[in-house]
């Protein structure tokens, strides 16, 4: 319709580039996340997932390309605003482990601009949402793997982000503690977050996404609705989909 201003994402990246050496991460890729979305990101190890969500959130830089969120450059130094706006729970469990759990929530919430008062009340809040109230004074080092799994989550969560950024959120983990895990971030989305998932779990991608793009050597090879896809192929599941798209 003339005169109406198109919805800017909650993310778009255009065609953004990183090389590490001899090895190009990502080559030119481009992909761009409706805000409110459900998204699932695909792909092999070393195609260049982990890459481009560090791009994002500002931990590695990307060469070149333009990555914003909400419209706010992201991924560069200083890029403050966006990343107030988004929460990132990475693959990796790295938490301090000479603070308190309650101790480590409140110190994020504060990095984050909170106030010491609402950093406390939300910390709260988490540590009630993940069952690890009684886990308030331990050291993360000390909990399971389960329980730092769900430290992660509610860290990534505490600033009350726009955007949530979960890299293998469920790796490692038993049934019942995915199960809940789903539930939440099934939570968190009709709350309006938009959210970002990647995930070697393929069930749990038709579970969950509403859209689903895959990656392979640094690019997307293929996006769209799980729905679309399948028809697109003429698959029965993403599994199909991605052998063909991005297997090897």
């Amino acid at each position: 319709m003339p005169g109406v201003t198109p919805p800017v994402p909650a993310l778009d990246c255009r065609d953004v580039r990183k090389r590490f050496g001899d090895v190009q991460a990502l080559d030119g890729l481009s992909l761009t996340v409706p805000e409110g979305a459900f998204f699932g990101l695909l792909g092999p190890n070393g195609a260049g997932k982990t890459t481009l969500i560090r791009s994002i959130v500002g931990l590695t830089h990307h060469d070149s390309g333009d990555v914003e969120v909400f419209g706010l450059p992201a991924g560069r130094t200083r890029a403050y605003a966006s990343r107030r706006l988004i929460g990132y729970a990475p693959q990796d469990v790295s938490l301090d482990r000479f603070v308190t759990v309650r101790r480590l929530l409140t110190l994020h919430g504060r990095y984050f601009g909170m106030t010491k008062h609402d950093a406390a009340d939300r910390a709260d809040e988490m540590l009630d949402v993940f069952d690890l109230t009684s886990k308030s004074r331990s050291l993360a080092n000390q909990l399971s793997g389960g329980m730092r799994r769900r430290l992660l989550l509610a860290r990534a969560l505490l600033h009350r982000p726009r955007l949530v950024i979960l890299d293998e959120p469920t790796a490692g983990v038993d049934i019942e503690l995915r199960t809940d895990l789903w539930e939440y971030i099934r939570r968190l989305h009709r709350d309006g977050t938009t959210i970002v998932l990647t995930t070697h779990y393929l069930e749990e991608a038709e579970e969950l996404c509403e859209r689903v793009a895959f990656i392979g050597a640094g690019r997307i090879t293929e996006d769209g609705t799980p729905d679309d896809l399948r028809a697109r192929y003429g698959a029965r599941r993403l599994e199909e989909i991605y052998r063909a798209v991005v297997g090897r």
